[in-house]
């Protein structure tokens, strides 16, 4: 296993980062115990959770994810600092969560006692802002006119910023939390917590995590640019769009029991013809060169420039095995050739 560094923060963390949210839906205690020893045995030393998750996210399932990391804490007390673990504060939007209302200071601090009650842990390595209160371009809100930039009060998210900023200052001191990260943020986000950590000398900005995959590569230069510049670890989640780059999903496929085939938050957004056909092109080009689709994408996330840590996640354990055997595959040039082929034929799919 390889390992980078975690943003400013001096962490090493494994270049792969177990994702856990099927745990408490379509995993049970057991199953999520054996991912874990597995991933642990395995040289990975980094898992991510959220009080939000099991998903699809229901009121019922509603930390269902970290109690179950905690179950497994409470039965290996002794090995809570083999691994890095890193939860995240819902946003807004989820009625069952703080009444669906913002991420504000008084939130960070409850959330955090109670993602810490949960995992039944004295602290959380990461914690990360699940989205910003703001809307951001992610789920497929980046292409022109989803989004009224001019009509946002950048001040008075600013302000929200800061109040969160001072939040999560205070756990720190507190030692609940030991670094702060970002998710489906911007580069504008990025800077200004970094702006503002800065002018009122509180907790920086250490890691962000974004849809980041074949299909959808959005933040390739710019946002990646920015991580890597302002020493921001850069954290793919959702490397097989969502499962579509197994292949399975192809032309309207739904096996019984897969992600696709279930009620999801935000819908299909990904299945689009464009998508279907860049996943047609890119199967082709997996087993042109004798690679799995699965762990021709993954791999591909790892190689690119900037990547951190990729997030990765499975209902079963040959899927856990099949993507971690990802992370020993190097793509040669050939295969990126062929990959940057299909990339420049099909840019933004969904």
């Amino acid at each position: 296993m390889e390992f980078s560094k975690l943003g400013s923060s001096g962490l090493l963390v494994s270049r792969v980062c177990l994702g856990t949210m099927t745990w408490g839906t379509r995993n049970n205690q057991q199953e999520a115990n054996e991912q874990i020893e597995y991933a642990l045995s395995h040289g990975v030393n980094f898992i991510d959770t959220a009080e939000m998750y099991g998903i699809p996210p229901t009121a019922k399932t509603y930390g269902s994810t970290e109690t179950i990391i905690g179950n497994w804490i409470a039965a290996n007390p002794s090995r809570r600092n083999e691994f890095v673990l890193a939860s995240k504060i819902a946003g807004n939007g989820l009625s069952y969560i703080r009444n669906g209302g913002d991420i504000t200071a008084e939130a960070v601090i409850s959330s955090v006692d109670g993602s810490l009650q949960r995992l039944q842990t004295d602290f959380i390595d990461l914690y990360q802002l699940h989205w910003p209160n703001r809307t951001s371009p992610h789920f497929a809100k980046h292409h022109p006119g989803k989004l009224c930039f001019t009509a946002v009060d950048a001040k008075a998210h600013s302000e929200q910023m800061l109040e969160i900023l001072q939040a999560l200052d205070e756990c720190v001191k507190a030692g609940k939390i030991r670094h702060f990260g970002l998710s489906d943020d911007t580069p504008w986000g990025i800077n200004e917590y970094i702006r503002l950590s800065e002018q009122h000398d509180l907790v920086r900005v250490t890691s962000i995590q974004n849809e980041f995959n074949l299909l959808h590569t959005k933040d390739w230069p710019y946002l990646v640019e920015n991580c890597v510049h302002a020493d921001v670890a850069f954290l793919p989640w959702s490397p097989l769009a969502g499962g579509g780059l197994t292949g399975k999903y192809i032309d309207g496929a739904r096996p019984a029991g897969s992600r696709w085939s279930q009620l999801q938050r935000n819908g299909l957004f990904r299945d689009t013809e464009s998508s279907n056909a860049a996943t047609k092109a890119y199967v082709e080009v997996a087993r042109k060169h004798g690679l799995k689709p699965a762990q021709m994408a993954l791999a591909w996330c790892n190689q690119t420039d900037g990547v951190t840590s990729t997030i990765i996640g499975a209902t079963s354990m040959d899927q856990l095995r099949e993507n971690m055997g990802a992370f020993e595959l190097a793509l040669n040039d050939a295969v990126l050739k062929d990959i940057a082929s299909v990339h420049r034929q099909y840019p933004v799919p969904f």
